[in-house]
């Protein structure tokens, strides 16, 4: 049983008195610790009948909901790692994760099983079987691998990141206790799916290693039914991305009342424009907790936090994590460098690639990001873009985020990015999209260009404004400016 991450959350509900608790809504009904904990250990029993032992891989492709838990935590017991994947990701998506994570079996919709056809599939009702025979969760030694989330594929295929039995305690004592105080009296609400990292930390993670709740919500996001959850389950903390900000803010300043039960909510995946947090806290009437992470490292490592935050700055180094801001070649000190971050949650390894797994990660334990920052003299940490994203435009390296935060200053703007031109990489484009009344006019676009020719150098503004409806985004919900190219 020890450091089984199932056994481990199980004996802490026990401990702190938490199974009669609430732990998940989800539409009508409320299932508490305990029958979520109950629901793995049955979930488990299935698998093991399937003949999953340990080491074994069980990818999982199910919605958010008490199924995906049990399946997640069942697989924990056996000792076998879980491959996470979105359901709604395409045939070759989940063609790529099967072929890459060789798994001997998938839990997923019974619409899914033909996708999955070189294994066992068992679907979340299957799990639901009462067991004839109930395996103890097979102890786990330090470092066992436990699951496998995959990157969002905007550099190449998409990688499997394998995080450890130990890693969740890690960025939840970071993220859900340091940055955002969470308690059992807390209700999580993140509109990331529990696929993914952001969604698995803050919908399973930080409710069960803290007593409170979360909401599981199965379906597609849409503005109307983020504010029927809100009102429905009255969550006191949001997690999501910019984009799901800028639309709740553009779409519904008359709904407030839908946000009342808010006391922080947190931002990540893609730049947080300083404009667009002025106008989530006016709204939303919360602090909004701008951060840091990656899916090599399980969830947030940088970020503000419910008693230290800087407008414009991603945050501070959350405990138990350690950063490094190494100089890019080229640069001299005292220029934005490249991040370096160490903790205990950083990936073992990209699952079956030992050469990728040693571009980004040392002997030392440190992972190379891709992201330039600085640090302040107070410890915040200011973000400058990725270092893929740099563009050279008359011989001069240009961040798009310096342009796109001048851009984003204009109250008319909620998304903005800025790419280089295919035809003319010296070229900029910007590619913007408005809030509700604002209207795409001929005139709108000289006042941008104008702005920027304002504040930065002639080679930084762009030749040309785009207005679009939304931006393209791959699932975890980072824009695909390849696409935009």
């Amino acid at each position: 049983m020890e450091g089984n991450l199932a056994a481990v959350l199980a004996r802490r509900a026990d401990t702190y008195g938490w199974r009669d608790r609430p732990l998940f809504y989800s539409g009508p009904a409320t299932y508490s610790h305990g029958e979520v904990h109950d629901a793995a250990v049955r979930a488990a029993a299935v698998l093991h009948a399937a003949g999953v032992r340990p080491g074994h891989r069980v990818l999982i492709a199910l919605p958010d909901s008490v199924g995906f838990v049990a399946a997640l935590l069942g697989t924990f017991r056996l000792g076998a790692v879980a491959v996470l994947t979105g359901p709604e990701q395409s045939a070759a998506g989940h063609a790529h994760v099967l072929a890459d994570s060789a798994p001997q079996a998938a839990v997923c919709a019974p619409e899914l099983a033909a996708r999955f056809p070189s294994v066992h599939v068992l679907t979340a009702e299957d799990l639901t079987d009462e067991p004839a025979v109930v395996p103890d969760p097979v102890p786990m030694a330090p470092g066992a691998p436990a699951y496998v989330q995959y990157t969002s594929g905007t550099t190449g295929p998409p990688k499997g990141a394998v995080h450890r039995h130990t890693d969740p305690e890690a960025y939840v004592q970071a993220m859900a206790i340091g940055a955002l105080g969470v308690t059992p009296a807390d209700v999580t609400f993140s509109l990331s799916k529990a696929c993914y990292p952001y969604g698995l930390g803050a919908t399973v993670f930080f409710p069960m290693f803290c007593g409170g709740s979360a909401v599981l919500w199965p379906e597609r996001p849409t503005v109307e039914g983020v504010l029927k959850q809100l009102r429905e389950h009255r969550p006191t903390l949001l997690l999501t991305v910019p984009t799901w900000y800028a639309r709740l803010v553009g779409a519904c300043p008359e709904e407030r009342d839908a946000f009342g039960s808010l006391r922080a909510v947190a931002s990540a995946g893609e730049p947080l424009l300083p404009s667009l947090a002025d106008r989530i806290e006016d709204v939303l009437g919360c602090p909004v907790l701008d951060g840091l992470g990656s899916t090599e490292v399980g969830h947030t490592f940088i970020s503000n936090t419910v008693t230290r935050r800087r407008r414009g700055a991603l945050g501070v180094v959350l405990d138990p994590y350690e950063i490094e801001v190494r100089p890019e070649p080229g640069r001299v000190n005292g220029e934005p460098g490249v991040l370096y971050v160490r903790g205990p949650s950083v990936m073992a390894e990209y699952l079956g690639r030992p050469a990728q797994t040693a571009e980004v990660l040392d002997a030392g334990g440190w992972l190379r990001t891709g992201d330039l920052v600085h640090m302040d003299e107070d410890g915040f940490v200011h973000h400058h873009g990725r270092v893929r994203d740099q563009l050279t435009v008359s011989g001069e390296r240009v961040s798009p985020l310096e342009v796109e935060r001048v851009l984003g200053q204009h109250p008319g703007v909620v998304e903005v990015v800025v790419v280089a031109a295919a035809d003319d990489t010296s070229r900029l484009r910007a590619f913007v999209v408005l809030a509700a009344g604002t209207m795409p006019t001929p005139g709108l676009e000289a006042d941008l260009l104008a702005r920027v020719r304002d504040r930065l150098p002639e080679h930084k503004v762009p030749r040309s404004v785009t207005f679009m409806s939304e931006l393209p985004r791959t699932p975890m919900g980072k824009v695909q400016r390849t696409t935009l190219r």
